[in-house]
């Protein structure tokens, strides 16, 4: 892996909230910032494509980022995504081929105590460079065919269909 390319869509990870978490923005993507402070050695490049919650993310979007995927000649790409609707996004990218792409997430802001977004993107870093070509999610510890998961809401995790 000669560099790891980064596309940020927004998504909880990115949040920032003004109030009891009822009044938010997404804000700038933290991913870069959090890598240099756990000192990654690997050289990376963050690309913002969107700053949407997921549930606001639609196919034309997912197009897009598709696209934006297809156009780049990094190999290796970290997604970061809201978890809501990470799984069908993940569907879309998994057309296409030749590229290790891992879609990862926050249950809670990086900007909060006790975010799971630091282990997360740690595991989607690790993922996204030893596995072969083809569509992961990297969440709650573990890696998963985007065909095999779902999000239990009631829960706040993924586990398997």
């Amino acid at each position: 892996m000669n560099s790891l390319l980064i596309l940020t869509t927004g998504g909880t990870i990115d949040k920032i909230y003004f109030d009891d978490k009822s009044d938010y923005q997404v804000g700038e993507p933290q991913i870069g910032r959090i890598l240099k402070e756990l000192g990654v050695v690997i050289p990376f490049t963050v690309l913002p494509v969107m700053r949407k919650d997921s549930l606001h993310i639609d196919q034309a979007d997912r197009e897009l980022l598709k696209a934006t995927i297809e156009s780049r000649e990094e190999s290796h790409i970290l997604i970061t995504h809201g978890t809501d609707t990470m799984v069908e996004t993940a569907r879309v990218l998994s057309a296409i081929p030749g590229k290790t792409m891992v879609l990862t997430g926050a249950l809670n802001p990086a900007s909060f105590r006790g975010s799971d977004a630091e282990f997360n993107i740690g595991t989607a870093v690790g993922a996204v460079q030893s596995l072969p070509p083809g569509v992961y999610i990297a969440m709650n510890g573990r890696i998963w065919d985007p065909a095999k998961v779902k999000k239990n809401v009631s829960a706040n995790r993924f586990e398997a269909v």
